[in-house]
């Protein structure tokens, strides 16, 4: 039961994750913004839409942060990857890239 409880949260975790991300590029490519702007808007976008899910969701004190940190990092995966290959990294500088980018820092 456990189980089954878990993947359904994952799953949902993911489609709210991969909606906002796209939502918020899209916000981005509409307000023409590129370079820090683009990369400030993207990361508060997605951040407000997890925070909104974990309300949606009526979670709190550590669930909720669990949520959104989770909720956070895969939203800006695609926008993280997409900079990393425009910076040409690649390796230790592309890991460590991401995960700071991911952290939503």
């Amino acid at each position: 039961m456990k189980i089954v409880l878990a993947a359904l949260v994952s799953a949902l975790l993911s489609f709210s994750a991969c909606a906002a991300d796209s939502a918020c590029l899209t916000t981005a490519a509409e307000k023409k913004l590129s370079g820090a702007a683009k990369h400030s808007f993207v990361k508060k976008c997605v951040r407000d839409r997890c925070e909104a899910g974990a309300a949606e969701k009526k979670l709190a004190g550590a669930v909720k942060n669990s949520f959104t940190k989770k909720c956070l990092a895969e939203g800006l995966e695609p926008f993280c990857t997409e900079q990393a290959a425009s910076k040409k990294l690649a390796g230790a500088a592309k890991s460590s890239y991401m995960k700071k980018c991911q952290s939503g820092n």
